[in-house]
């Protein structure tokens, strides 16, 4: 099993100490957050973690990760900053954001999917929005599932009819050696052939993971829903980081 972390993105939004600093480097209480990911990795069957590196990228220095930079970055979103690691995107793979933090409940139920490409879903997630002045509900990246529980949406601000059930997308994807293929060879077709926006993006290179899955469902691609329940946060802003330091001491 394989990690891959993007993690070019810089934690501006959260103070004026931190916007130059990786988001994955940002401490909740005494670890980083790359640190802390990297206990519970442990713990399970992760032979490689490859870090997706953007800004700043000269403040990674623990060894035994793989490094890939995304000399691109302000050109790209998370799509593009992934799509730079395309060719570890092989075998059995997680794909993880790096303003997460989880704890092994979370991450055991993702492991334990074989299936092709499966998203980690939170179906609590509305509790974690409490107080979030300057993270609003409008700003989950919602996944919806239809009465058969079937993955049928996923982007932020949803509307969707009544029966259906809403979830938060915690920003984990794991796929096996097929869905990796699947992945990848659709995303290599879109690069050749798309033009214009995409999905909720201005454009492929700037679209969000969100927006590939999207692409995905929208092909008739089966993601099937991981429902988790445990302890995570993300960290994007200052009261996020706030609440970590509480559920993460």
């Amino acid at each position: 099993m394989k990690v891959i972390v993007i993690a070019a993105g810089s934690g501006r939004r959260i103070s004026e100490e931190t916007k130059h600093l990786p988001k994955y480097l940002i401490k909740v209480n005494d670890k980083t957050i790359m640190e802390r990911q990297s206990a519970v990795y442990k713990k399970y069957n992760v032979d490689q973690i490859i870090i997706i590196t953007g800004p700043n990228k000269e403040k990674f220095t623990v060894d035994g990760f793989t490094y890939v930079e995304d000399v691109n970055y302000q050109r790209h979103d998370i799509l593009g900053s992934l799509m730079e690691a395309r060719k570890h995107i092989t075998g059995d793979v997680m794909i993880v954001y790096s303003d997460i933090v989880f704890d092994d409940a979370v991450l055991s139920k993702i492991i334990e999917s074989k299936d092709d490409i499966g998203i980690a879903i939170d179906l609590e997630w509305k509790k974690s929005y409490i107080g979030r002045t300057d993270h609003p509900l409008s700003e989950a990246e919602n996944v919806v599932l239809d009465t058969n529980q079937n993955v049928i949406e996923i982007k932020k601000n949803i509307s969707t009819e009544p029966e259906n059930t809403v979830g938060e997308f915690l920003g984990i994807m794991k796929m096996s050696p097929r869905g990796s293929e699947i992945f990848v060879k659709k995303f290599e077709e879109l690069e050749k052939s798309h033009t214009g926006m995409f999905h909720n993006a201005p454009s492929l290179e700037k679209a969000y993971l969100t927006d590939m899955i999207q692409e995905l469902i929208d092909s008739k691609i089966i993601i099937s829903p991981i429902i988790v329940s445990g302890k995570w946060c993300e960290i994007d802003t200052l009261q996020d980081l706030q609440r970590a330091h509480k559920l993460f001491p």
